[in-house]
């Protein structure tokens, strides 16, 4: 049988910190999202074997949510998805229970479920966004929230104590810090990229290379929520990355380009890593009765120091970092 082992106690929350600026852009159409204790989850959900800890094995499993959203054209869909993507994926997960529920046969593969899931969740937000909401929302039909030139990348990250899913739509990034290395969650979305040039052109659309590759010479992504006057060839699907947690898992870092267009994905896991290990040794570790229960200074610290360091690099973007520190507990010497 199958084992999916805790790296951390099924209730605990991870420690984060976020940070998002207007940078050299004159407006802010960044938006980030971080709801700890976000559901309990049936913990068949995040794999197909047994729990390994110290909980029951049968129990939900406590996840975590985190996001970033870079928009384009206007703030306004990054907004919305601020304000709604938990709403949309509490929804669609709870269809998905119901579902499985009515499952006589039994059979159930847990990745393809997320991907049902995370695929029916930003579907109904880019309807909504739309003013044209799918059956199964209860939300009437109303105006468009904003013009059909405007949309967001969305990139989310449910944690839990076994397993990390990251669900990408657009060019925003997640990557993983596991020990000193730094592992892609994300692949972007950008017209230029094989599959996704071959998908646009076969829905009869093109990419033009115009200061960069962009759709009809206009849009530097492939999939965005919003940007209704390019679909057919931009679509609101994500892709969905499934990691299981090791006890060598340092941070999880979520971003916009802003910071990834001057910045390594190993050059931003070293920089987290250095500041959460620095503060932590002037400071001490986290006092446990203390999680959960905001920002975490030493993810704060590491987030905050991202963005600037991409400012100084000259970032032209927003910039918007979202910093999880995954250790259950740092081995250091509280300050006296």
């Amino acid at each position: 049988m199958k084992i999916n082992k805790q790296v951390c106690p099924l209730n605990i929350p991870p420690l984060w910190g976020l940070s998002s600026i207007c940078g050299r852009m004159s407006e802010m159409e960044d938006s980030v999202i971080a709801h700890p204790h976000f559901l309990n989850i049936p913990s068949h959900m995040f794999g197909d074997g047994q729990i390994l800890g110290p909980e029951n094995q049968d129990s939900d499993l406590t996840s975590h949510l985190f996001g970033v959203f870079d928009g384009h054209g206007g703030s306004q869909v990054a907004d919305y998805c601020r304000e709604h993507l938990h709403r949309a994926l509490a929804e669609e997960l709870s269809i998905s229970s119901e579902a499985n529920s009515q499952n006589e046969n039994g059979l159930h593969n847990w990745k393809e479920e997320w991907t049902k899931v995370f695929v029916s969740c930003l579907r109904k937000l880019d309807d909504e966004v739309g003013g044209f909401p799918i059956a199964a929302s209860r939300n009437p039909v109303r105006p468009p929230i904003a013009s059909d030139s405007v949309g967001s990348t969305a990139v989310v990250a449910v944690v839990c104590s076994t397993h990390i899913i990251v669900a990408n739509c657009g060019d925003s990034r997640a990557v993983l810090c596991r020990g000193k290395a730094s592992m892609p969650l994300s692949v972007d979305h950008k017209p230029n990229r094989e599959d996704e040039c071959a998908r646009i052109e076969a829905a009869g659309g093109r990419v033009i290379n115009w200061e960069g590759y962009r759709v009809s010479g206009v849009l530097a992504m492939s999939r965005s929520i919003g940007d209704r006057y390019l679909r057919p060839y931009v679509i609101a699907d994500p892709e969905l990355m499934f990691v299981p947690r090791t006890k060598e898992d340092e941070c999880l870092i979520l971003a916009s380009d802003g910071l990834w267009d001057v910045m390594t994905n190993q050059e931003a896991c070293d920089l987290a890593r250095r500041r959460m290990l620095l503060w932590h040794k002037k400071n001490g570790a986290t006092i446990s009765k203390e999680r959960g229960q905001g920002v975490d200074p030493a993810a704060q610290d590491a987030a905050d120091y991202l963005t600037q360091f991409a400012l100084c690099r000259g970032s032209k973007d927003n910039i918007s970092v979202v910093v999880v520190d995954l250790k259950a507990q740092r081995k250091v010497r509280n300050k006296t």
